[in-house]
């Protein structure tokens, strides 16, 4: 805990009780998963989810009694059953908390050269262990400056924006408020596209086919969001055309789709699970997907994209298909969260 002890600091009076101090917090944020894969462990987390003003924008009476009405009642007994199918029964956890927690440790050895006062800590925008619970922990631990790294390589108000709105609300209840700093997305990184240059050549060496064509797909977000001034869409396509030149494919060996569209609103297109079963129509036999938008595999890439899409392509005509799997903690995605902090904690450490 690095505790400065009145006899430690000639800056203080000898009565002055003990407390943590100079050190500095890493705390890594990834969206969020269920307590548990059952109906009420993901009803408790959708409803956090999708009350957050964040994600849903037109968050009116409207919308809370389809909400409360319609989505909770039912939503959470579907996705209980998918999250199931994922579930790592080992630790009684979702993949996603599972990988989270093992980059946060894998970090903090990597980071460990930096000195004996850094601590490395991670969260959940939604769910459990909460921003809060963590932001305090720091802070106890004698934490007076701390990074914040949105596990997020493209900004978007949905996702690295609330992370930061959650952020400071917590600070309002602080009386000793930490110096807080946000890396800043890193849709562009060197290190990020090298990582997922690394990650789609080592699947391609490893798969008994040749893809007719790769499909990189993204959370999608509703189109509004974009027109309104969001630069999501942007920073996909910027991602995805460093991967083509650094891999040198061109846009139709590897295309952009964006996947998880969610009610009636337009939504970014091209729609991934639209395209997937299009290209199967049209005589693509071999297909594989990357999700360069997810730094672990969660629901969204496991089940739906390995799952669900893969099940469309399937019945369409198509007949191999492969997911290549999110940088993770991997050594290559361990680089990108180190880069990052690295550069980040510069004039910290």
């Amino acid at each position: 805990m690095n505790e400065t002890s009145p006899a430690q600091s000639p800056h203080r009076p000898s009565d002055h009780p003990s407390i943590a101090s100079g050190r500095i917090g890493v705390l890594i944020v990834n969206l969020g998963t269920p307590e548990a894969a059952d109906a009420p462990s993901v009803r408790r987390y959708l409803r956090e989810f999708l009350s957050d003003r964040r994600v849903i924008e037109d968050n009116g009476l409207l919308w809370k009694l389809i909400l409360n009405a319609v989505i909770l009642p039912i939503r959470p007994r579907i996705k209980a059953h998918d999250y199931a199918t994922i579930w790592n029964q080992d630790l009684n956890e979702s993949p996603l908390k599972t990988i989270t927690r093992a980059q946060s440790e894998k970090l903090a050895v990597r980071l460990a050269t930096l000195g004996s006062t850094l601590s490395v800590d991670w969260a959940m925008r939604y769910g459990n262990p909460s921003i809060a619970s963590r932001l305090d922990a720091l802070a106890k631990a004698g934490c007076e400056r701390i990074l914040i790294v949105p596990l997020y390589p493209q900004y978007a108000a949905a996702t690295t924006a609330t992370v930061g709105d959650e952020v400071f609300r917590c600070l309002m209840r602080m009386r000793w408020q930490p110096s807080i700093r946000m890396a800043p997305p890193y849709f562009d990184d060197a290190v990020y596209i090298q990582a997922l240059a690394n990650s789609l050549q080592a699947a391609l060496a490893g798969l008994a086919f040749k893809p007719d064509v790769i499909l990189a797909s993204y959370h999608g977000i509703p189109k509004d969001y974009f027109l309104k001034g969001d630069p999501y869409y942007c920073h996909c396509a910027k991602t995805t055309r460093l991967l083509r030149d650094r891999l040198g494919f061109d846009d139709k060996a590897l295309m952009m789709t964006f996947q998880s569209r969610f009610g009636r609103a337009e939504w970014l297109t091209p729609a991934t699970i639209d395209t997937v079963q299009s290209l199967a129509e049209r005589g693509c036999k071999n297909l594989l997907v990357i999700t360069p938008g997810f730094s672990a595999d969660c629901l969204e890439t496991l089940e739906e994209i390995a799952v669900e899409n893969a099940g469309v392509f399937k019945r369409h005509g198509g007949e191999n298909f492969a997911v290549v799997p999110c940088l993770n903690d991997s050594a290559d995605g361990m680089a990108v969260i180190e880069a990052i902090a690295t550069r980040e904690l510069k004039g910290w450490v």
